[in-house]
């Protein structure tokens, strides 16, 4: 497949490389438009090496070929990441001041765009009428994430991840990731249409609290549990959001989805879109604690000086909080939420599972026992395959689980529509 990777003027370029590489790892031919402040940030070279073809963005390059006819008529699909303020508005208004520009005009595949910027640009209403002038003439307008931007700020306008991004495009021409990396078992016949029409929230992945610009706190999530209950939530026909930490996966075509990194940053993109959920399945592994302060440069190691000591401070508890709001909105909303559990000498993992359950006050909870298997590798972390309880709060009968994490998914989805009323 012919992809046409335009690239705009803005910090986020460099993660562009990553989603080219995912292009053409996929077996796709990929031509990479950089627009000249793009280049100010990755520079041509490192678009040649990656892509092994050409790069240009002047209209007058190879002009015996036509390139700004003839790159848009051969391009399968175009995708812009990141997509800049000024790349909005000029795709917007049609102009055709670079070869980007033009490509564009003359596209006749799909065009994914995915905007990078502060905030305050993108929630301006000139970026938002842009945005939806381009959505009405059927371009596809990725939204930006939740998190980090340049400076201090964190909020939406945070360049979705490469493998977000790759997932969307792939969906525009019928084709999903890449086999190994997206296993995606055949939902049963069972769940077909069970949760037709109900919004489901889900978050997934594990979070990350900076120490400094190079090193992170985290924990040991894949994001495979939350990405096979989002598959199993769209396979039931249910609208699906997916707010999710970094994974080690992709999120699944069809669903929405918001990247996110630290644990505020989910508190944040959660409380905002649980307003409107009528499922929601906190399956992310939260970060209990946080520095207390973040260091503008790298920590660095120096036999003069003492070792530093990390003050940490505790995070929000957001699955209380999302149950809390639930009872503030007076809503019937179905709260499920995910622990992941050790024993020690006082009690065993159900003990301490059942007595988080009372404490956060959802309906269901989802546990996993986790540390070292039998054989020494880790119980569920990275795994493809886990073993659940499900605890219920009104005080039904455990419910076990177990199989692939898809089945587990599955198993998780079922229980909920039989709690709704709709399986």
């Amino acid at each position: 497949m012919n992809i046409v990777l335009g690239v705009g003027g803005g910090i986020a370029a460099y993660k562009s490389a990553l989603l080219l590489r995912l292009f053409t790892e996929a077996g796709h031919r990929v031509t990479v438009i950089p627009t000249e402040a793009s280049t100010k940030f990755v520079g041509a070279a490192t678009w040649e090496a990656l892509s092994r073809r050409p790069v240009t963005n002047d209209v007058f390059d190879a002009v015996d070929q036509v390139n700004h006819v003839r790159i848009g008529h051969e391009a399968d699909l175009i995708v812009v990441a990141p997509a800049t303020a000024d790349l909005l508005a000029r795709a917007a208004g049609g102009h055709a001041d670079d070869l980007l520009t033009t490509t564009l005009l003359m596209a006749r595949g799909p065009v994914l765009f995915a905007p990078a910027m502060h905030t305050e640009m993108w929630q301006h209403a000139s970026t938002q009428a842009n945005v939806a002038t381009l959505r009405s003439r059927g371009v596809h307008v990725l939204d930006p994430a939740v998190g980090r931007l340049t400076g201090p700020d964190t909020g939406p306008g945070r360049l979705p991840e490469p493998e977000v991004i790759f997932a969307a495009a792939m969906a525009l021409v019928g084709e999903g990731a890449p086999a190994a990396a997206t296993p995606e078992p055949e939902a049963p016949g069972a769940l077909a249409g069970v949760l037709a029409g109900v919004r489901v929230l889900i978050t997934a992945g594990g979070t990350r609290e900076p120490l400094d610009p190079v090193r992170y706190l985290g924990n040991r999530s894949s994001g495979k549990q939350g990405t096979a209950l989002a598959e199993a939530a769209l396979a039931a026909g249910a609208d699906v959001t997916l707010i999710h930490a970094p994974m080690e996966v992709p999120a699944p075509a069809g669903a929405k989805v918001q990247a996110i990194e630290t644990a505020l940053e989910l508190r944040s993109a959660t409380l905002a879109a649980a307003g409107v959920a009528d499922v929601v399945i906190m399956a992310a592994a939260v970060a209990d604690f946080r520095p207390s302060s973040i260091s503008t440069g790298k920590i660095k190691k120096r036999d003069h000086v003492a070792d530093p000591v990390i003050t940490l401070v505790r995070n929000p508890d957001i699955l209380a909080e999302v149950v809390a709001h639930r009872a503030a909105l007076n809503q019937t909303q179905l709260i499920v939420g995910f622990a992941a559990e050790t024993g020690d000498d006082e009690a065993d993992a159900s003990t301490y599972a059942q007595a988080k359950l009372e404490r956060k006050g959802c309906d269901l909870l989802v546990v996993n026992e986790v540390g070292p298997g039998d054989t020494g590798s880790e119980r569920v972390f990275g795994q493809d395959s886990n073993h659940v309880e499900i605890l219920a709060l009104d005080g039904a009968s455990p419910v076990q689980a177990g199989g692939s994490k898809r089945e587990v998914a599955d198993a998780v989805v079922q229980l909920i529509a039989q709690r709704l009323g709709t399986g």
